[in-house]
């Protein structure tokens, strides 16, 4: 085997015809050998206890396919190809050019959605940009977050050169005209929407609707527009998830009040109505009869423009992933979280603990795979958290 009990095969010494097929992360060892003629290859992960991810099941495709092109190339006397068949992969990408200057929009007032976590994110996003040499310009009207901390005693020179400062804050709110004001006059190359919380990406929608970032000739960087509009639209949702056989909750999406009364009838009481364009599940809950679903539908209604009506899962078990992708379609699970409390409980009033204790190992690797479908299926780029 490529790699057991503290050995592993030195890649850089290996005979002809012989070439690395995996290698560790990590460590950087080897895990894995393939021939590049004959259908010969191995791989070895660990841990060995349990089956783990099933992200390189496709090596038992490969290999059932080099036995059936074998055994039909047997049967009708031809000469068969020894060469391994391999998954398509990307090898002719062109990554986009680098943006010269980039408007991050910011975390704003901190409340459900976009909450302390995206001060961080943005923080570590103006950091990271710097880092490879992009002018950032920020807008944020919230003075007391860490991403909007300017050291007064700084010259204009020394902010510049400050990685984990931007080059320009704008204290001014996140909303389609503001923004579009700094658009006009820093006129930068790129926007990025997905570190100021729910305001943000609402904004970023309304900008690209109204016209306004292609007027102004700006592209947004990560999960695009649409991708967005997939996920926080929860009809759209739902409805890509069953286009790739990930089971969702009964459901129907309504648009005013009688709709979502007509929809509770149907889905039954107690139902969970949910708004759509509202991360941390604000003007969402659980109704119990009719005259509470209407008053939540009215909350709910005034401030988005859909309520998904569904069958209430009060008592199950919440879980959560975090999920990265890049634009090469790599994608990793960063880490999982577990509810203290069932669903029910806000998570803002509970406690949630990382990785989950309950889960078994089927269970985890299954929610685990189901999180990847999705957010390749979407197209997601960057991070993203998927709940269950």
């Amino acid at each position: 085997t490529s790699q057991n009990h503290g050995y592993a095969v030195d890649p850089t010494n290996l005979p002809d015809g012989w070439q690395a097929l995996y290698t560790n992360a990590n460590d950087l060892t080897n895990e894995g050998l393939v021939h590049t003629s004959k259908p010969f290859f191995t791989a070895q992960f660990h841990p060995e206890a349990h089956g783990g991810p099933t992200d390189a099941a496709y090596l038992f495709d490969v290999f059932a396919d080099a036995c059936s092109r074998y055994k039909a190339a047997r049967a009708t006397g031809s000469t068969v190809d020894q060469a391994l068949i391999w998954p398509k992969t990307i090898n002719d990408y062109t990554p986009p050019a680098y943006p010269k200057k980039v408007l991050l929009l910011g975390s704003g007032g901190l409340s459900i959605g976009q909450a302390g976590e995206f001060d961080y994110s943005g923080a570590q996003a103006i950091k990271a940009l710097k880092e490879e040499g992009v002018e950032v310009v920020l807008m944020n009207p919230n003075i007391a977050s860490v991403q909007t901390n300017v050291d007064p005693s700084q010259s204009q020179e020394e902010r510049l050169a400050d990685k984990g400062a931007a080059d320009r804050v704008f204290f001014l709110p996140v909303t389609p005209d503001y923004v579009e004001a700094v658009l006009e006059k820093e006129k930068p190359d790129a926007i990025l929407i997905s570190m100021g919380g729910q305001t943000a990406l609402n904004c970023g929608i309304e900008l690209d609707e109204s016209g306004v970032l292609a007027k102004h000739n700006c592209r947004v960087l990560g999960t695009s527009i649409e991708t967005v509009i997939a996920t926080e639209d929860r009809e759209i949702f739902k409805n890509k998830c069953l286009e790739i056989g990930e089971p969702c909750a009964n459901s129907i999406a309504t648009n005013t009040v009688e709709e979502a009364l007509a929809a509770g009838e149907k889905v039954g009481y107690p139902l969970m109505a949910r708004a759509a364009f509202a991360l941390g599940g604000l003007g969402s809950g659980i109704c119990q009869d009719a005259d509470e679903l209407r008053t939540l539908a009215t909350k709910a209604l005034a401030v988005s423009p859909q309520l998904l009506i569904e069958k209430s899962m009060l008592g199950w078990k919440e879980v959560e992933y975090e999920v990265v992708r890049d634009q090469l379609d790599n994608c990793i699970t960063v880490c999982n979280m577990e509810n203290f409390d069932p669903l029910g409980v806000h998570t803002g009033d509970s406690i949630v603990i990382a990785p989950s204790q309950t889960l078994s190992n089927e269970e985890y690797h299954m929610l685990r795979s189901a999180a990847l479908r999705v957010v390749r299926h979407l197209g997601i780029v960057g991070e993203c958290n998927i709940q269950y």
